[in-house]
């Protein structure tokens, strides 16, 4: 029987996790230094507004939707000079820029809130939590990266936000996105779960580290693991990714094939330990007789957990 490398399920996983359903058509290759402005100058371009890791959303009768006019904006002081491009759907350009107004100040039927919590409670629906992804990293690199990091003079923006260029030596700047892998490691019963000490009281989640240079995915999941519970890992195979706008990072979903099981917790973990499938699946159905609980549907955590779980 011959091997495809495409012999795969018809849907990928990425495509259920929060933050990973956005529609946007970037015409990457057509980004103008004027494109904001010709977007801006659009009647039917719709403005995304964020500040302090929060979204400003507005009450629509039905739920929150998270655009405005481009007149509408001045309600809400947006810093229309600080704008970026997104791109285009078929109702128009679609732009993200900071408020200026403070959240203790919106007016009637606005509100201000956190991403995090957009997500977790379903606020919006996916495609348009995939443009908040793109909106609020986009803007966080620009509000963290103004000056240039080679003579240090202040930098500004071109092609519609995606690239800044330093007027003093002409260095250009390009937006990063921050690889880091979270990783289920597992045995053909049981999997690896810990708890960090910010977790809510009974959670459960996969392990996760930043991907440092020079490293494979595969190496860091290595890394990571062995590094915060002493598991040393053989296989290492990817199964999803997720945008994740905290400030501005990638997660690299991966399964690790453990080869010990002795566990030595490392400082950045609370507690780890082995969890049966029965257990698991307990946790994800909220009826584990010890309260514990994993990550809400949409987290990739929470993907790979039920991934594995349900995959005997």
């Amino acid at each position: 029987m011959s091997f495809s490398l495409f012999d795969a399920p018809p849907h990928e996983p990425s495509q259920f996790v929060g933050f990973a359903g956005n529609p946007i058509d970037r015409q990457s290759e057509q980004r103008a230094d004027d494109s904001v402005e010709k977007a801006l100058a659009d009647p039917s371009a719709r403005v995304l507004l964020v500040r302090a890791g929060r979204v400003y959303l507005k009450a629509n009768g039905t739920g929150f939707s998270s655009y405005y006019t481009v007149t509408a904006t001045s309600a809400l002081a947006a810093r229309l000079e600080h704008a970026v491009l997104l791109g285009f759907t078929p109702q128009g350009p679609v732009l993200a820029a900071p408020a200026g107004l403070d959240p203790e100040e919106l007016p009637e039927g606005i509100k201000a809130i956190d991403y995090r919590s957009v997500y977790i409670q379903g606020l919006l629906e996916a495609p348009d939590l995939g443009i908040l992804a793109q909106g609020a990293s986009l803007l966080a690199w620009h509000s963290s990266h103004r000056f240039c990091s080679k003579c240090g003079q202040q930098s500004e923006m071109r092609a519609g936000g995606y690239k800044r260029l330093c007027p003093g030596c002409g260095t250009l700047h390009f937006p990063r996105t921050d690889p880091v892998a979270i990783m289920l490691t597992v045995t053909k019963d049981r999997c690896l779960l810990g708890r960090g000490p910010h977790f809510g009281p009974g959670m459960y989640s996969a392990l996760a580290g930043f991907i440092e240079p020079g490293e494979t995915i595969e190496n860091a999941v290595r890394r990571e693991t062995f590094e915060e519970a002493g598991i040393r890992l053989g296989r290492v195979v990817y199964h999803a990714s997720q945008p994740w706008p905290f400030p501005y990072s990638l997660m690299i979903g991966c399964f690790g094939e453990a080869l010990n099981e002795d566990i030595t917790i490392d400082a950045e973990l609370e507690a780890c330990r082995w969890f049966s499938r029965d257990e698991v699946l307990a946790a994800l159905a909220g009826t584990h007789p010890d309260g514990i609980f994993t990550p809400p549907k949409g987290a990739i955590a929470h993907t790979l957990i039920r991934a594995w779980a349900e995959s005997a």
